[in-house]
């Protein structure tokens, strides 16, 4: 999962960051700009797009692959055909209504593709550019949808629109966690759980190539080898030994500087077992569900830290979020991050994606592709 998403305009997250990734981090009249309404909203120059909705929350089979109508761009916007989607854990606390908005709407927070309309007035975007954007809005399961030119960000030529799709929340959530939250260096010690996953797999890359020594949990040995591939050190099958043993062991008994937790509830307590004094505890998800609350006591016990990052905090300015893509991209480009791209599935199968997601049958990214 990635790190939160919310009010800015904001990534779930996104994430995102991973995930923004609060019940409430899209303001209801903010919630889905980018996607015209059902047929009740009847618009000039109005035409019918394919995009999954979700009528009611609940499991995968809610996903409806239905016909929607778009609408032409106002001011300040741009229409974009989506060439790739990116899927996040994310998107099913939004399907289950765990992170709430208003019903029906257009799941997803991320995707790729070229821009076909823009605005009146508009300039710095035209017509055939590649354009990404990760965080939100939602939207992002169509064909095509509208967006706010101001957050998107041009697709390098270096850059597939693919990988652009599956790495702008993961990434740039990945990017914060070791450059903002905890900024890791040579000599430290990292934990990451989920380690074989979309965003866990460039947190490994990015700690290894800053020097750090990454610890990772996963749940398989296939896992463990892929994990190992991106950079991970100690990787831990969690379901043949206890994480928290395991750890003690590898740095002993000294602990990690860092713990880098998408999981939540399940690993919460043993991560914070995990830590070094003055170590920081860093909660970008809740796949497991949210961590119990937090007695303070706990923290004193060795002076630890603790945050809850959201991507969308660290990207609010236009320069922020220009700044943060371009250093992903360079790092792609350059070979330091690896995008693993393990899945694709077309648009329309989303539900069986969002079932293996959920299952646990994926690693690394997952993309959605428009069936047109």
């Amino acid at each position: 999962m990635m790190l939160g998403i919310r009010k800015f305009y904001h990534f779930e997250n996104p994430v995102t960051f991973g995930g923004r990734f609060k019940p409430d981090l899209f303001p209801k009249t903010q919630k889905c700009p980018s996607l015209v309404r059902a047929s009740r909203q009847v618009k000039a120059f109005a035409t019918m797009v394919k995009a999954i909705r979700i009528h009611e929350n609940g499991g995968p089979e809610v996903l409806k692959w239905e016909d929607v109508e778009i609408g032409e761009p106002k001011e300040g916007e741009i229409r974009v055909k989506n060439k790739a989607i990116g899927l996040n854990f994310i998107d099913i606390y939004y399907r289950k209504g765990i992170y709430k908005t208003d019903l029906p709407f257009v799941p997803g927070l991320e995707a790729a593709g070229v821009v076909t309309a823009v605005g009146p007035g508009l300039t710095g975007r035209q017509v055939g550019d590649l354009v990404a954007y990760g965080a939100g809005p939602l939207g992002a399961y169509a064909e095509e949808q509208i967006l706010p030119a101001s957050i998107v960000v041009p697709i390098p030529p270096s850059i597939d629109p693919m990988v652009a799709a599956a790495v702008m929340i993961k990434g740039m959530t990945a990017q914060v966690l070791v450059q903002k939250c905890f900024k890791v260096e040579k000599g430290h010690t990292v934990l990451v759980h989920a380690a074989a996953g979309g965003c866990g797999s460039l947190l490994c890359q990015y700690a290894n190539a800053l020097g750090a020594t990454v610890i990772g949990t996963v749940s398989t040995e296939e896992k463990a080898a892929q994990a190992s591939e991106d950079g991970c050190h100690y990787p831990i099958i969690y379901t043949k030994e206890d994480f928290v043993s395991a750890v003690k062991k590898i740095t002993n008994g000294e602990g990690v500087h860092v713990v880098y937790d998408s999981v939540g509830k399940d690993t919460f307590e043993g991560s914070i077992e995990c830590l070094k004094y003055r170590g920081y505890m860093v909660n970008y998800g809740q796949s497991s569900g949210f961590p119990d609350p937090v007695h303070l006591p706990t923290l004193a016990k060795k002076s630890l830290f603790l945050t809850r990052p959201m991507l969308p905090h660290y990207t609010q300015t236009r320069d922020e979020l220009l700044k943060t893509a371009s250093q992903l991209f360079t790092n792609i480009a350059s070979g330091t991050l690896k995008v693993r791209i393990t899945r694709t599935y077309p648009l329309s199968q989303a539900a069986q994606a969002h079932t293996d997601l959920e299952s646990r049958k994926t690693t690394g990214s997952v993309v959605l592709i428009p069936d047109a």
